[in-house]
């Protein structure tokens, strides 16, 4: 890869807070049409760029680029309800074939055509709210934009999220593209955005919409387009990379061309190392003290909570990759020329290799890193050895940190047999793999849903760390169950602090055990099967039922088997 040393030059006038920082009111609502009275009309079919024209509409300063392929959107199967296949080849007909391969090459699949947990654009929908001073739009079905706005504000995102809504006209006329472009120069207010960043769900990437021909600046506000279909990024995780790669790839271009906004609180005095994933608040903190051992400093958290700090985190020494699956990100580090170091200081091991990792990264002499193991390392072992787990645990998450938790797990002395993660293999797990492997534990990326059932059906755990539906077949079993984004992911994890953290939440869900049983042995096989659901009589099974539906399937496949023949 080619890359060369970006020097970050910072504005001497940019240091002062920018004004506006809290998220504002009003704006464009979720549900709320930005085609309103006034709107682009009329343009020709196909056309991605032109003039907005109605009544009472200010005209828009054209943009140059490839025209939408509308005969590719003409054809039936660009609903949500077409498959995988339908819906991908729609999007390369349409002129997607750049990204939906760059997609490929970053976030290879795994098992299952879909994933198996929440809609992928929630991360860099999530991403985005957190940021200071930046605006989001969405393009999908409404039923999509429904959810992840529902599911955004449970997180508690109190933001505005606009919306540009859609039929099958504006669809497949090219008037879909005028109004995401009108709805970005209305919303572009810089006096309340530093970025807008427009995000296109299935349907609008299965049919071509080209955000890339939006124009790059409007009004002094980037404007960030980013694709995120479902079948096209397979977790939300990797959805949150979609859109810090994208950002990152925009600062980096900012500041190869000239002064920068500098960081709220200055430059740090000392070298940096930016922090590559979502942690616990307290982890950052512990790492920043852990590197200042090294004579380093702690600098911003990618994905960043305002564009300003972007600038920061290309300004850096080097790259601690804490989640591994950041595959854009990365790919704009190493072409500023920054070094990536993967895994992170957990555990007693953990931290020891971590540390000689970055001072080996940061050009740390061998004597500092030395004297910072010295001062760390008792403390992590004596909190390690003081609230040891007992017990058999299988593990899976989608969250990105599931190889580090389980590190620390295997530290604090359980017996972990399984480890799955939705994310993928990449260069920057591999130090936590193979060490996991080393101590006999199986490794699963890219685990489905029954990967992970299957694991804590051989093992017979104590204690089953997982997704929801996990933690749900695991408590049917009468097995501990524990929440891995709610329960786990949410403590700190690194260094002295994170030593032993896990051990008090563990050991009571392994101790919850007699409980299980006693309820299974009380309630019987009520809720179960047959049993399961409201009946006003007594439930009776008619297995007679199930052999009708079975041999009613098979006749259905054995006709499709026939018919593929032909």
């Amino acid at each position: 890869m080619e890359s060369k040393a970006t020097e970050v030059v910072y504005d001497a006038a940019g240091a002062a807070p920018m004004a506006n920082d809290a998220d504002q009111p009003g704006g464009l609502g979720c549900g709320a049409g930005v085609a309103a009275a006034g709107a682009a009309a009329g343009a020709a079919a196909g056309a991605a760029v032109g003039a907005s024209a109605g009544a009472g509409a200010r005209a828009l300063p054209v943009v140059e680029g490839t025209p939408v392929n509308v005969a590719a959107t003409q054809g039936d199967g660009l609903g949500c309800h077409a498959g995988r296949d339908e819906m991908m080849a729609a999007a390369k007909a349409a002129g997607k074939s750049e990204v939906l391969e760059r997609y490929e090459r970053d976030y290879p699949r795994g098992p299952h055509d879909q994933p198996q947990s929440m809609c992928p654009a929630f991360g860099s929908l999530r991403v985005g709210l957190r940021m200071r001073r930046t605006g989001t739009i969405l393009s999908g079905s409404a039923c999509c934009v429904y959810g992840l706005t529902f599911t955004s504000h449970f997180y508690g995102a109190r933001r505005t999220v606009g919306y540009v809504p859609f039929n099958s006209e504006t669809l497949v006329t090219g008037q879909l593209f005028e109004d995401i472009r009108d709805a970005a120069f209305k919303m572009a207010d810089p006096d309340r955005y530093d970025a807008i960043v427009i995000t296109n769900l299935c349907v609008p990437t299965a049919s071509g919409v080209p955000l890339q021909i939006l124009p790059k600046e409007i009004n002094g506000v980037r404007i960030i387009g980013i694709d995120v279909p479902g079948f096209g990024v397979p977790t939300h995780a990797e959805a949150k990379d979609v859109l810090a790669g994208a950002m990152l790839k925009y600062a980096r271009t900012e500041a190869e061309q000239g002064p920068v906004a500098a960081p709220r609180g200055g430059r740090a005095q000392k070298p940096t190392v930016t922090l590559v994933g979502e942690m616990f608040p307290a982890d950052p903190v512990g790492i920043g003290m852990m590197l200042d051992l090294l004579g380093l400093a702690a600098g911003p958290v990618v994905p960043t909570r305002e564009w300003r700090e972007l600038y920061a985190a290309l300004d850096c020494v080097g790259v601690a990759a804490i989640h591994p699956f950041y595959t854009s990100a990365f790919r704009e580090f190493e072409f500023a020329g920054r070094p990536i170091t993967g895994s992170a200081p957990v555990g007693y091991e953990g931290t020891a290799a971590w540390l000689e990792a970055i001072g080996r990264m940061a050009g740390v002499p061998d004597a500092t890193v030395q004297a910072a193991q010295q001062r760390l390392l008792p403390a992590i072992k004596g909190a390690l050895g003081k609230t040891p787990i007992r017990g058999r645990i299988t593990m899976s998450g989608y969250e990105g940190s599931e190889l580090l938790v389980a590190r620390l797990l295997v530290e604090s002395g359980a017996d972990v047999r399984y480890v799955g993660t939705a994310c993928p293999r990449t260069p920057w797990s591999d130090p936590d793999r193979e060490w996991l492997e080393a101590k006999g534990v199986h490794v699963q990326y890219r685990a489905s849903l029954e990967q992970d059932c299957a694991a804590m059906d051989e093992w017979k755990p104590d204690l089953a760390i997982g997704t929801t539906p996990v933690v749900q077949r695991a408590k049917q079993k009468t097995i501990p169950g524990l929440y891995f984004t709610n329960l786990i992911s949410a403590r700190p994890l690194m260094g002295p602090a994170g030593a032993g953290s896990l051990a008090q939440v563990v050991n009571t869900a392994i101790a919850n055990k007699a409980r299980f049983d006693q309820m299974k042995a009380f309630f019987g096989d009520v809720g179960d099967g047959y049993n399961a659901g409201v009946w006003e009589d007594v439930p009776v099974d008619r297995p007679e039922f199930r052999e009708h539906y079975k041999r009613h399937l098979a006749k259905q496949a054995k006709k499709k088997a026939a018919e593929a023949m032909i």
